[in-house]
Parts: C-alpha cells; sequence; structure tokens
C-alpha cells in the first residue's frame, strides 16, 4: 500500500508544483496521466524519494518515507524521465554495476540481467558499448535497471519517450504481467500507453488530482455527453468557444469534431462511446472556457 497525504510542493514563491495531493495506491498498474507540466514529474520524484516535499506525508506499508527514505528505496524501481548511462560500458557490464548498487544478491545477478536483457529485447547487443545505442536502445537498458531488483514499487517516469510503436508495444506487456502483486505507476501524456494496460487512472493537472477510477468508471461518467459531429471551418472558432472539444480531425467536407455537452450541441450531432482520450481531454482542457462551458460540461 503506498499512501500520498496531502502532498505539496512549491518552488519559489509563485510556482506550486502539486498541490495537496492526496491518493491511496495498491497492487496493480496506475497510470499516471497529465500533460506537460501538470506535476507528474515533481511527484515521481518524491515518491522515488530523490526530493522532499514543502509538506504532506508518503507511506510505504505504513512508513514514512520521507523521513525514512531507507523503508523504500531496498524494494523501489525508478526510471525517471531522463536517464544517462556510462557509455564506455556495455548495457550488460552497466546493469551490473546497477545491481552491485542496488544490493542485489551475486549469485542471482547474472541470470536476473540475462532475463532482463531478453525481455527488453536487448540479448544480441548487450556486449557492444552504450554509446553505439540508439536514444531507443538506451531507454530499454533503462527499463532493465529499473527491474534489477524485482521491485515491489516501479514508478516509469515518460518511458516510452523514444521507443518506435513495436518497442512501445513490448514496453506495455512488460508492465501488464508485472503489475499483479506491486505496485506499478506509469506516468505519461500519452494515453495510448496506459488505456490498455492500467487497472487504474489518475488525471492530474496543475499539480491537483482532478480524476481517480478505473479506465471503465471514467469513460462511463461521459456516457450520451460525448457528440460526433461535422462543420464548417468559419463555424469552428464559435463551437471552441462554446462547447469542451475533445478531438478534432480535418476532412474533405469539413471538421470531424468530439464535443462534450450535456444535450445536442449543434443539429446533426449524434451520440458517440467515450475514448479515454475524450476523458483526458475534458479534464485538462483550458481553463480559459468561460464559467456557462464549464457548467455545460460539469461531470459532477
Amino acid at each position: 500500500m503506498l499512501e500520498i497525504q496531502n502532498l505539496t510542493q512549491q518552488y519559489g514563491q509563485d510556482k506550486i508544483a502539486l498541490n495537496r495531493f492526496s491518493l491511496e495506491l495498491k497492487p496493480g498498474v496506475i497510470g499516471l496521466l497529465g500533460p506537460n507540466g501538470a506535476g507528474k514529474s515533481s511527484l515521481m520524484r518524491i515518491l522515488a524519494t530523490i526530493s522532499k516535499p514543502s509538506a504532506g506525508q508518503v507511506l510505504w506499508q505504513g512508513q514514512d518515507i520521507i523521513r525514512n527514505p531507507e523503508a523504500l528505496r531496498k524494494t523501489l524501481g525508478y526510471l525517471p524521465q531522463s536517464f544517462g548511462v556510462y557509455e564506455h560500458l556495455s548495457a550488460r557490464e552497466f546493469l551490473q554495476y546497477l545491481a552491485a548498487l542496488k544490493g542485489v544478491e551475486a549469485g542471482l545477478c547474472d541470470e536476473r540481467i540475462n532475463l532482463l536483457l531478453e525481455q527488453v529485447n536487448l540479448s544480441e547487443v548487450a556486449d557492444k558499448p552504450l554509446k553505439g545505442y540508439s536514444g531507443g536502445m538506451k531507454q530499454r537498458v533503462g527499463i532493465a535497471q529499473a527491474l534489477l531488483n524485482d521491485p515491489q514499487l516501479l514508478i516509469v517516469d515518460e518511458p516510452t519517450v523514444g521507443l518506435d510503436p513495436q518497442e512501445r508495444a513490448r514496453f506495455r506487456d512488460m508492465l501488464a504481467e508485472l503489475g499483479g502483486e506491486r505496485v506499478i505507476i506509469l506516468s505519461t501524456h500519452i494515453v495510448s500507453d496506459v488505456e490498455s494496460i492500467a487497472d487504474n487512472i489518475a488525471i492530474l493537472n496543475q499539480g491537483q488530482l482532478l480524476a481517480y477510477d478505473t479506465p471503465e468508471q471514467l469513460m462511463g461518467r461521459l456516457q450520451n455527453r460525448v457528440w460526433y459531429c461535422v462543420l464548417a471551418q468559419e463555424a469552428l472558432a464559435e463551437m471552441r468557444q462554446r462547447y469542451c472539444i475533445s478531438h478534432t480531425a480535418r476532412r474533405a467536407d469539413g471538421f470531424h469534431l468530439h464535443v462534450i455537452a450535456d444535450e445536442q450541441p449543434m443539429a446533426g450531432a449524434v451520440n458517440v462511446e467515450p475514448t479515454l482520450e475524450d476523458v483526458f481531454l475534458y479534464y485538462t482542457h483550458s481553463n480559459d472556457l468561460t464559467a456557462a462551458t464549464h457548467s455545460e460540461c460539469a461531470l459532477c
């Protein structure tokens, strides 16, 4: 059990990255969704015991990891958004070095590293220097190092940056398999990275938790409130001012939209099944909308 209680992180006088953020997490894959600048990385760094919050508590199995970070570190796996390597080492040597730092049992080390190299599809290049690796290959090394100590809490921050579609799918499958008895937090702004594997999704914006539920429950909140319609370009600006628009595609016959509204936004608009992207964009769309728009889109 990971308990986050009233976590606040403030930088300087006027930059609040987290604002009284609270959440209880049980084993499974938790997708942390939010736009860039929402506070995700600040939260990840606190949970990974790298930085301390301005206020609040984080409890792992009942122990305060802010006061006693060692209570978590032995069972923590972390892949930060920016991950560096020692480029003169091979992937195998690099993982051996990190395994020693993490205290992985020597007798299990080589077997564990071979398994992880296979899981991240690097076995064939495991003994080549990291300086010759592509960005995506280095990211896979980062994924492997986060799993070295078979962690009970695994935190991955924007892990699919630099990965091609096949590698992203492989990584998602790996997380899904790992999520049975451990807490896995996958922080991203890419909805497709979490929609197929997350047991629960937390949506964060401007340092605040806006929603937390299963994907099905989140999409259910928008049931009968997502409308598909087609309109001409000259009408698009007015529609944006009046409604929450979660999807726009330009086609030969005009702009195809997903509009979130309690009632039909225009003649010819039809209800469609909500997607997780509709949910995400609803919660994180511009705060410049009028009070009337918020009233129309309210899900409370």
